[in-house]
């Protein structure tokens, strides 16, 4: 291959800043982070029932009162699985991205969807953690921010 044919993207392809590839890195590694110790957890409590993760501090920052309620598993499995690939994905787009990697429209537009979905997710979470669940999950909120923060900067790119 010739240089220009490689320095030429291919048309139809958007590309993104350093800054921003930097963003999605560290917000999906804040997330991966944060999933990653309330996975670990979740599985010390199925073990232990009497187990009390080191974020529970107070009856309101209380993870285990969190990670115990059926909110936790929405979807039948520990709701930090999902967290696990989602956040991985992004880092993975993030890292591309540095790299040099350009994206198609309809791939700009899916990961704009995921970080709806997970915007969306995190306000129903925050929700029932506020008025349902009456405890606050601090690794739960550096996931929130993250998502939060992801979602505004892929929507505005």
């Amino acid at each position: 291959m010739t240089k220009a044919a490689v320095d030429d993207p291919a048309p139809g392809t958007i590309g993104a800043s350093r800054a921003f590839a930097r963003l999605l890195v560290i917000t999906g590694a804040a997330g991966l982070l944060a999933a990653w110790v309330i996975t670990l957890d979740k599985f010390k409590l199925l073990e232990d029932p009497g187990f009390t993760p080191g974020c529970s501090l107070n009856p309101v920052v209380s993870c285990g009162n969190v990670m115990k309620s059926e909110q936790a598993s929405v979807f039948g499995f520990p709701n930090p699985m999902i967290g696990l690939v989602a956040y991985g994905m992004v880092i993975a787009i993030g890292v591309g991205l540095l790299a040099g990697a350009r994206y198609r429209g309809w791939f700009w537009l899916g990961l704009n969807a995921g970080t709806l979905f997970g915007v969306g997710f995190c306000a129903w979470l925050t929700y029932q953690s506020l008025y349902e669940i009456n405890a606050l999950c601090l690794w739960c909120c550096l996931a929130w921010v993250g998502t939060i923060v992801m979602f505004w900067y892929v929507t505005s790119h």
